[in-house]
């Protein structure tokens, strides 16, 4: 039996931690990795046009499937392009292992062509980020990275020279079990006394939740039944936490509704659960503040805590629950689901006013009728800028949808390609990326990639020909807009030239059919929609300081702006609120 080079023993490795895909282009200093992962049926090789869509869909990827995924660029400029798509995943907690091929290892120090140091290029961007210069190395140093990549939730990047590939692996090799799942992390029994101390003295408890509440739905909502709590979230703790939940308050943020602040702030004791959420304008700093997190690194560092534990949010919370008092008076709780529904009841009307006749059409009508007309088991894909708004205030969570973007990053560009992964990892399942203009255009050779791929996404295009947020920005901090302007094509046509079905919608009537087509095709499918430019209302006390990249820096006002199917979700959790 012929004898393993490292390629070949680096894609077995991958194969064997449960990669399935490695997305990339290939490269001469590539050649070794891509002819291994040919003759390997475990794993199959995602030709994508730009390297930044490789890590963007392995990103993805990882997110909906929570297992690791692979991503891989040629020497210099090839993995050069990893980088934005390996911020997004890192700081997404996805588990993604990149790999940055390499100029000849002869020439490394000697400004050969392409030369990088790609080993301490992508350090601020990963976990774990070394050079396998010689064949001795294999296998540990790529079990090593998975380890990082698994056990931190986050990028591992190995680079690894065209030549030191095509090497052969070492005769008799160390190969141990690889780890491929987390463990789940009880704090110590002083921290879960003292915070049964704390909830059992105060009689206003509220939760905030982020993203770390994944899978611990059920415990949230028995926690906060028991003590009587409001639960307000994060953008990224939406899909995990709004749904089914008659305690919610809404969210807090730049793009914030309903009464999570006032939850938030007027209680005695917030207890941040799962959650990093950045802004810290929006959280309080006059009340006992408790965080729970499984990640010690985050902890304290966006307020000042009162108690800080150590601890997976399910475990904790499951701890908790048989210890902590059963509160009898709701009377806060009450307040605060009677405050969320009178603050959407005065945003609603943002959308109610004739948005179905509305040309240019409003994008709050698109949002709405995509979310009704969706599938309930639907991955959404969201680009950065308004986008997100209307993701935020119109995708409704059930439990089985997911909603993912660079929430975290904030990159432009993210949602088709993000959509790529989403699909590959389920051509099954639909998938729905919603594009503005400018992030599709970005990246929009890799539309040839869904077409290629055979990849059923369908795009919904929020066509404003405009940079909205950027414009927003500008209006806020008293600028002309300026350098914000796309003249754009007819996206239809192009996605038509491109083999893939396309249509344009300018009136609100042509919508929901337009959906429905797009829906029933069968493969990639694009939705051009001409919608308003100026939809979105701004509050008129908003100052030049209050917003600088998704956060009101010195404000406690949000963007107003209609909220869907939130409102009568609100109306359904106040209907047993004593009335005055």
């Amino acid at each position: 039996m012929a004898r393993q080079n490292v390629a070949e023993q680096f894609v077995d490795i991958l194969a064997r931690a449960g990669v399935r895909r490695m997305y990339g282009v290939v490269g001469d200093s590539l050649n070794p990795v891509v002819d291994a992962v040919r003759r390997n049926a475990a794993i199959d090789w995602v030709h994508v046009r730009h390297e930044e869509v490789a890590a963007f869909a392995a990103g993805a990827e990882a997110q909906i499937t929570g297992k690791l995924t692979a991503c891989a660029g040629s020497c210099g400029p090839g993995n050069l392009h990893l980088i934005n798509g390996l911020y997004d995943a890192h700081r997404s907690m996805a588990p993604v292992l990149a790999l940055a091929s390499h100029i000849p290892s002869s020439e490394i120090g000697l400004s050969y062509f392409q030369a990088t140091h790609p080993e301490r290029l992508f350090e601020e961007c990963s976990h774990y980020s070394e050079m396998i210069s010689n064949p001795q190395q294999m296998p540990r140093l790529l079990q090593t990275a998975i380890q990082h990549a698994i056990g931190q939730r986050g990028v591992s990047v190995v680079t690894l020279p065209g030549d030191v590939a095509d090497q052969p692996a070492p005769d008799q090799t160390f190969e141990s079990a690889l780890v491929t799942s987390r463990p789940t992390i009880r704090p110590g029994d002083a921290e879960i006394d003292r915070l049964v101390e704390m909830i059992d003295e105060v009689g206003k408890v509220t939760l905030f939740c982020g993203a770390g509440t994944a899978g611990a739905h059920a415990e949230v909502m028995e926690f906060a039944g028991r003590i009587k709590s409001p639960v307000g979230h994060a953008l990224r703790g939406k899909e995990w936490i709004q749904y089914d939940n008659p305690y919610d308050v809404g969210m807090s943020g730049l793009l914030g509704y309903g009464a999570a602040y006032e939850a938030t702030h007027e209680c005695e004791l917030l207890i941040l659960v799962g959650t990093d959420f950045p802004y810290n304008a929006f959280l309080p700093d006059d009340v006992k503040i408790a965080q729970i997190d499984v990640r010690p690194e985050v902890i304290g560092r966006r307020s000042r805590l009162d108690l800080a534990v150590w601890g997976d949010v399910r475990e904790t919370l499951r701890c908790l629950i048989p210890r902590v008092r059963e509160k009898r008076d709701r009377r806060f709780l009450d307040k605060m689901l009677k405050k969320h529904a009178d603050a959407l009841e005065g945003v609603v009307k943002a959308y109610t006013r004739k948005v179905d006749k509305h040309v240019p059409i409003h994008p709050e009508y698109v949002a709405a009728v995509l979310d009704e007309l969706a599938d309930d088991d639907a991955v959404f894909t969201v680009d950065t800028g308004m986008n997100n708004v209307w993701a935020a205030r119109y995708i409704s969570p059930n439990g089985r949808r997911r909603v993912i973007g660079s929430f975290s990053h904030g990159s432009m560009a993210n949602a088709m390609p993000m959509a790529i992964g989403a699909q590959l990892a389920d051509r099954d399942r639909q998938v729905v990326s919603m594009s503005g203009d400018g992030g599709f255009t970005m990246l929009m050779g890799d539309f040839l990639t869904l077409v290629q791929q055979d990849l059923p996404v369908k795009i919904v295009l929020f066509n404003n020909s405009a940079l909205g947020m950027v414009e927003l920005e500008m209006l806020v901090a008293g600028l002309p807009s300026y350098g914000t302007t796309d003249v754009n094509p007819d996206f239809a046509e192009v996605a038509r030239a491109c083999g893939a079905f396309g249509v344009r919608v300018e009136k609100p009537k042509q919508l929901a059919g337009a959906l429905k087509d797009a829906f029933r095709y069968k493969g990639p499918a694009l939705v051009d929609v001409v919608t308003d430019p100026n939809a979105l209302s701004i509050p008129p006390k908003i100052k030049a300081e209050m917003v600088t990249g998704f956060a009101l820096s010195a404000s406690k006002i949000v963007l107003d702006g209609g909220v869907g199917r939130m409102l009568q979700m609100a109306r359904s959790n106040i209907r047993n609120v004593p009335r005055p």
